[in-house]
Protein backbone atom coordinates (compact mmCIF):
# COMPACT_ATOMS: atom_id res chain seq x y z
CA UNK A 1 0.00 0.00 0.00
CA UNK A 2 1.42 3.50 -1.46
CA UNK A 3 1.89 6.29 1.00
CA UNK A 4 0.38 9.40 0.39
CA UNK A 5 3.10 11.92 -0.55
CA UNK A 6 2.77 14.74 2.12
CA UNK A 7 1.24 17.90 1.04
CA UNK A 8 3.29 20.96 1.78
CA UNK A 9 1.84 23.57 4.07
CA UNK A 10 1.80 26.36 1.35
CA UNK A 11 -0.07 23.36 -0.95
CA UNK A 12 -2.28 22.76 2.23
CA UNK A 13 -2.98 26.79 2.66
CA UNK A 14 -3.85 26.71 -1.25
CA UNK A 15 -6.19 23.70 -1.04
CA UNK A 16 -8.23 25.66 1.53
CA UNK A 17 -8.14 28.56 -0.19
CA UNK A 18 -9.48 26.98 -3.70
CA UNK A 19 -12.64 25.94 -2.21
CA UNK A 20 -13.39 28.81 -0.51
CA UNK A 21 -12.66 32.54 1.17
CA UNK A 22 -10.93 32.51 5.07
CA UNK A 23 -10.27 34.96 7.47
CA UNK A 24 -6.51 34.79 8.33
CA UNK A 25 -7.28 33.37 12.06
CA UNK A 26 -9.60 30.40 10.44
CA UNK A 27 -6.85 29.67 7.98
CA UNK A 28 -3.84 29.93 10.63
CA UNK A 29 -6.02 27.79 13.31
CA UNK A 30 -6.71 24.99 10.20
CA UNK A 31 -2.79 24.95 9.44
CA UNK A 32 -1.52 25.16 12.60
CA UNK A 33 -1.57 21.53 13.55
CA UNK A 34 -0.26 20.84 10.26
CA UNK A 35 2.78 23.36 10.91
CA UNK A 36 3.64 21.58 13.93
CA UNK A 37 3.90 18.14 12.09
CA UNK A 38 6.27 19.80 9.49
CA UNK A 39 8.25 20.98 12.32
CA UNK A 40 8.39 17.62 13.79
CA UNK A 41 9.46 15.45 10.59
CA UNK A 42 11.35 18.00 8.38
CA UNK A 43 13.62 20.19 10.90
CA UNK A 44 16.14 21.03 8.19
CA UNK A 45 13.68 23.90 7.09
CA UNK A 46 11.41 25.09 9.53
CA UNK A 47 7.98 26.38 8.28
CA UNK A 48 7.18 29.60 9.79
CA UNK A 49 2.87 29.70 9.67
CA UNK A 50 2.59 33.75 10.49
CA UNK A 51 5.28 34.10 7.04
CA UNK A 52 3.01 31.37 4.96
CA UNK A 53 0.04 34.02 5.52
CA UNK A 54 1.93 37.21 5.33
CA UNK A 55 2.63 36.03 2.03
CA UNK A 56 -0.90 34.74 1.03
CA UNK A 57 -1.82 38.00 1.96
CA UNK A 58 0.70 40.39 0.28
CA UNK A 59 -0.63 38.35 -2.82
CA UNK A 60 -4.37 38.87 -2.40
CA UNK A 61 -4.63 35.39 -1.91
CA UNK A 62 -6.17 35.83 1.99
CA UNK A 63 -8.35 38.33 2.79
CA UNK A 64 -10.45 39.24 6.20
CA UNK A 65 -12.52 41.61 3.81
CA UNK A 66 -12.99 38.79 1.29
CA UNK A 67 -14.19 36.39 3.91
CA UNK A 68 -16.36 39.12 5.71
CA UNK A 69 -18.49 39.55 3.10
CA UNK A 70 -18.53 36.23 1.30
CA UNK A 71 -20.28 35.29 4.75
CA UNK A 72 -22.48 38.12 5.05
CA UNK A 73 -23.83 37.49 1.07
CA UNK A 74 -24.24 33.57 2.59
CA UNK A 75 -26.27 34.55 5.90
CA UNK A 76 -27.68 37.57 5.45
CA UNK A 77 -31.21 36.44 4.14
CA UNK A 78 -31.18 33.64 6.70
CA UNK A 79 -29.84 34.80 9.92
CA UNK A 80 -30.26 38.13 12.04
CA UNK A 81 -27.66 40.85 12.75
CA UNK A 82 -26.65 39.03 16.25
CA UNK A 83 -25.75 35.94 14.70
CA UNK A 84 -23.85 37.23 11.88
CA UNK A 85 -22.27 39.20 13.92
CA UNK A 86 -21.42 36.33 16.18
CA UNK A 87 -20.09 34.43 13.29
CA UNK A 88 -18.36 36.75 12.10
CA UNK A 89 -16.21 37.11 15.39
CA UNK A 90 -16.05 33.67 15.81
CA UNK A 91 -13.84 33.59 12.44
CA UNK A 92 -11.65 35.75 13.52
CA UNK A 93 -12.61 38.86 11.60
CA UNK A 94 -11.67 42.34 13.15
CA UNK A 95 -14.05 44.51 14.45
CA UNK A 96 -13.95 47.19 12.23
CA UNK A 97 -14.67 45.36 9.92
CA UNK A 98 -17.66 44.00 11.47
CA UNK A 99 -18.33 47.88 12.69
CA UNK A 100 -18.25 48.95 8.85
CA UNK A 101 -21.11 45.54 8.08
CA UNK A 102 -23.20 46.86 10.76
CA UNK A 103 -25.00 49.73 9.02
CA UNK A 104 -25.74 47.61 6.06
CA UNK A 105 -26.93 44.12 8.00
CA UNK A 106 -29.71 46.94 10.63
CA UNK A 107 -30.83 48.22 7.09
CA UNK A 108 -31.91 45.11 5.68
CA UNK A 109 -32.74 42.80 9.04
CA UNK A 110 -36.61 43.53 9.12
CA UNK A 111 -36.18 42.14 5.75
CA UNK A 112 -34.60 39.84 6.33
CA UNK A 113 -36.80 38.69 9.23
CA UNK A 114 -40.03 39.05 7.37
CA UNK A 115 -38.78 36.23 4.74
CA UNK A 116 -37.87 34.07 7.12
CA UNK A 117 -40.94 34.35 9.12
CA UNK A 118 -42.80 34.06 5.88
CA UNK A 119 -40.87 31.17 4.35
CA UNK A 120 -41.59 29.33 7.96
CA UNK A 121 -44.82 30.43 9.36
CA UNK A 122 -46.39 32.13 6.76
CA UNK A 123 -49.28 32.51 9.08
CA UNK A 124 -50.36 34.77 11.82
CA UNK A 125 -49.86 32.32 15.08
CA UNK A 126 -53.64 31.61 16.65
CA UNK A 127 -52.56 31.58 20.55
CA UNK A 128 -49.88 32.80 22.67
CA UNK A 129 -48.27 29.31 22.79
CA UNK A 130 -47.56 29.79 18.86
CA UNK A 131 -46.83 33.06 18.96
CA UNK A 132 -43.91 32.52 21.61
CA UNK A 133 -42.94 29.63 19.37
CA UNK A 134 -42.81 32.20 16.15
CA UNK A 135 -41.08 34.19 18.52
CA UNK A 136 -38.52 31.67 19.69
CA UNK A 137 -37.43 30.39 16.46
CA UNK A 138 -36.54 34.06 14.69
CA UNK A 139 -34.68 34.76 17.97
CA UNK A 140 -32.52 31.77 17.31
CA UNK A 141 -31.39 32.83 13.63
CA UNK A 142 -30.38 36.12 15.91
CA UNK A 143 -33.19 38.48 15.11
CA UNK A 144 -33.49 41.41 18.13
CA UNK A 145 -36.71 41.39 19.54
CA UNK A 146 -37.85 44.73 18.14
CA UNK A 147 -37.61 43.41 14.90
CA UNK A 148 -39.28 40.54 15.90
CA UNK A 149 -42.39 42.11 16.94
CA UNK A 150 -42.13 44.85 14.15
CA UNK A 151 -42.47 41.32 11.98
CA UNK A 152 -45.45 40.36 13.59
CA UNK A 153 -47.07 43.78 14.15
CA UNK A 154 -46.87 44.09 9.90
CA UNK A 155 -48.23 40.29 9.66
CA UNK A 156 -51.24 41.42 11.78
CA UNK A 157 -52.08 44.78 9.75
CA UNK A 158 -51.80 43.04 6.31
CA UNK A 159 -54.03 40.37 7.53
CA UNK A 160 -56.75 43.21 8.72
CA UNK A 161 -56.37 44.99 5.59
CA UNK A 162 -57.69 48.40 4.82
CA UNK A 163 -61.24 48.75 5.32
Amino acid sequence: MRKKPEVSLRARALQYLARREYSRAELRGKLLPHAQADDDFEQAQPVDLDALLDDLTERGWLSDERAASQLLHAKRSRFGLQRITHELRQRGIGEDLISEALPQLKETELEAARGVWQRKFGALPQDAKEKAGQMRFLQSRGFGLDVIFQVLRQATDDEDGPI
